[in-house]
């Protein structure tokens, strides 16, 4: 009898790569404060922000007359994503771990962002483009951010009396932040691959 062939994972090899590992217990009191700790986190990503804005207007004229990303600029703004996406998985409750304040990789930390240079050059229409295209994709994964907020506020009371995240809103909360991540960074044209449209 022959085996069935399944059909390889779409995102498996997506050059956007999230992670958050699900956590057991958590502190039962810090979702009261988690808020009012990342102010700073919040300011300083204001400012980082503002300078990634410049930094893909940059990269727009960059790519546009040489089709390729500079190298700087590259990890400049994936340093910013990933410094937010260490924010958002504090802030949504999924680890006790504080945040750094890096824009480099944190491999101790649990929340892990990787994006690949696009060794090959970036295309010169794509800059032009990118960003209507991928507007499908953000509303989903808008929409997908909706519901995750809703969840994150139920799981903050499953916290506070069990000290448990539930794992099934845990999971649609980091599915959330994956399907954003990637939007941004296809609308960013740091990557060239459409990112997948599959839940996980």
């Amino acid at each position: 009898m022959e085996a069935v062939s399944t059909p390889a994972d779409p995102a498996a090899d997506y050059p956007v790569r999230l992670s958050v590992p699900y956590e057991e217990p958590l502190n039962r009191f810090l979702p009261l404060v988690k808020w009012l700790l990342l102010l700073p986190h919040y300011l300083a990503l204001f400012l980082l922000a503002i300078g990634a804005w410049f930094a893909v207007i940059a990269a727009f004229f960059v790519v546009l007359f040489t089709g390729r990303y500079p190298r700087g600029i590259f990890e400049f703004i994936v340093g910013v994503m990933r410094w937010a996406l260490r924010v958002n998985a504090y802030y949504y409750l999924m680890t006790d771990a504080y945040p750094p304040f890096s824009l480099n990789p944190e491999p101790d930390y649990p929340a892990q962002l990787e994006i690949e240079y696009p060794e090959d050059g970036v295309d010169r229409w794509r800059p032009l483009v990118h960003w209507l295209l991928a507007i499908p994709y953000l509303i989903v994964a808008s929409v997908i951010s909706y519901i995750a907020q809703i969840l994150v506020f139920f799981a903050f009371f499953a916290i506070l009396f069990t000290t448990r995240f539930p794992k099934g809103m845990f999971e649609i909360v980091e599915v959330s932040l994956r399907w954003t991540f990637r939007g941004y960074a296809y609308a960013g044209f740091i990557t060239t691959r459409y990112p997948p449209w599959v839940w996980g």
